[in-house]
């Protein structure tokens, strides 16, 4: 039986969340249109209060016959404010529930008694709850047109124009942009397109640069695969001998069976297409594992132990050649750490992999549409199967999901690609283990364009809560950025007052 073909596998790698903070990266696009399991993660963190707001916005920022308007919902937390003038933290919600990203982003609410800040968090249009068109919104593309980055950032500085007019002792507050990943890339296109908003941006592992021609398609794997390699001897060398033996071991009915046995799945593997989507939920899994690489027990994507990929790769150190079998049960103890570290999963199922409160088929449009991001594999500089970067075939299954075709070049011309020296106060952090950071600014452009770089870090660990076991790369980098933060509010404050 003939598994995907070239094309359409091709295709299917290429597709990808920023995660996320969102945070998680997609290999597959029509046969990775699941329902994604999980929801808002327990916290050890102290408890956190909000207001919850919803905002009329306009559905069509930039033309004129679409007139209607939908609820944006936002969360307001002002018991730390200082008024009138305080700062405003503004977090630049990403694809998806703007709660989730609420209660990960511990820095806003650790530094906002420090700053004197209200925190305000406004969620993305088409995601959790703020749905233009309501239970329509995602029924076809006509519906969908309005679900782009461009009308994300309107929605943010209409927001922040009322919230400055309406709540007393805002009116001169100075406002910064948080955000991290996709969140971190609205961030920093929020300080470009819109300064008169707000006075400068924190973009955390925001790659504001993986489009066509900026970066190499394969850098995104590279650190992928230095992450394990790093993480336990041969670990990477295994993964990547794991592909051809589970091409053998499925060639037969029996082995397919095995394998579904062995790995504990849920639904049993029954022919090579299930094999395709198999490979592509490990190649998902292990690219997750390096998102979120963090120091300590977390519960972003799944739960997980600290340093989970130091604990995948205890079950993949064979020094030498082993039969697939013994190959593959050492991948299906790795891939369990992910899946089931708590030990309460019953079985292991292939169409989910990270939290339900990541909106996964608005970030499919949006990568259909403007967020073009090559990835390709070679499967020597990195650990996975071979796998070239192909735009049209990418378009064509664009096209036969959704009726539309991407522009490859739209988020360099509208947002300046590397030619961003003429812009200010934004500062770029990315971490060193982040696969992200293959498409982030890693080193200053100007005195205001700075980046922190934290060789220890993870997906956005600068963003998250503060823990006994952060490394001193990241508590130095959430300092500095406190001071970036301190010397813009000073700045602002120095400038007149428009009448």
């Amino acid at each position: 039986m003939e598994g995907p073909s070239t094309a359409s596998r091709a295709a299917a790698t290429c597709v990808l969340l920023t995660l996320c903070l969102g945070c998680l990266h997609v290999i597959a696009l029509r046969s990775k249109l699941f329902t994604r399991h999980g929801g808002l993660p327990s916290s050890p963190e102290p408890p956190i209060s909000y207001e919850t707001f919803y905002y009329d916005q306009r559905i069509d920022h930039f033309g004129f016959l679409e007139d209607g308007t939908f609820k944006q919902r936002y969360l307001v937390s002002a018991k730390q404010w200082k008024q009138p003038g305080g700062p405003i933290l503004f977090y630049t919600g990403n694809e998806g529930d703007i709660t989730w990203f609420c209660n990960n982003t511990g820095f806003m609410w650790e530094v906002a008694e420090e700053l004197g800040a209200m925190l305000v968090f406004a969620e993305h249009r088409y995601y959790g709850e703020s749905l233009p068109f309501g239970q329509d919104s995602y029924s076809d593309s006509k519906h969908l047109n309005y679900l782009t980055s461009e009308q994300a950032l309107a929605d943010f500085a209409v927001l922040i124009k009322s919230l400055k007019k309406t709540l007393p002792g805002a009116q001169h507050s100075p406002v910064i942009a948080v955000g991290g990943s996709y969140g971190g890339m609205l961030s920093a296109w929020f300080r470009m397109k819109y300064p008169n908003i707000v006075v400068g941006a924190l973009a955390a592992s925001a790659p504001i640069w993986p489009f066509p021609g900026m970066v190499p398609c394969g850098d995104f794997y590279k650190v992928v695969t230095q992450d394990f390699a790093r993480s336990g001897l041969n670990c990477d060398s295994n993964i990547r001998k794991s592909w051809k033996a589970i091409n053998n071991v499925s060639s037969s009915a029996s082995g397919l069976q095995w394998l579904s046995e062995e790995f504990s799945l849920c639904s049993p593997l029954k022919n090579q297409n299930d094999i395709g989507s198999f490979k592509s939920w490990l190649q998902e899994t292990w690219v997750n594992l390096a998102m979120v690489d963090y120091p300590y027990e977390a519960n972003f994507l799944q739960p997980l132990p600290r340093w989970p990929i130091q604990v995948v790769c205890k079950n993949l150190a064979f020094d030498s050649p082993v039969p697939d079998h013994k190959l593959l049960h050492g991948v299906s103890q790795a891939a369990k750490v992910y899946y089931n570290f708590t030990g309460s999963a019953s079985c292991l199922n292939t169409s989910q992999t990270a939290t339900s409160s990541l909106g996964m088929l608005g970030w499919f449009y949006q990568a259909c549409t403007e967020m073009v991001m090559p990835m390709c594999t070679d499967g020597v500089q990195d650990m996975f199967e071979p796998e070239e970067w192909n735009f049209q075939a990418f378009s064509d299954e664009c096209n036969g999901m959704f009726g539309v075709r991407p522009r490859a070049d739209w988020a360099g011309i509208v947002y300046g690609g590397k030619d961003i020296a003429s812009h200010s106060n934004i500062i770029f952090s990315n971490g060193g283990l982040d696969p992200w950071s293959a498409g982030g600014v890693t080193h200053n452009i100007t005195d205001s364009l700075v980046s922190i770089m934290i060789p220890d870090g993870a997906h956005h660990l600068d963003l998250r809560y503060s823990n006994d076991h952060d490394p001193p790369s990241v508590r130095q980098a959430r300092a500095l950025e406190v001071k970036y933060f301190r010397e813009w509010i000073k700045q602002a404050k120095k400038k007149p007052h428009p009448a």
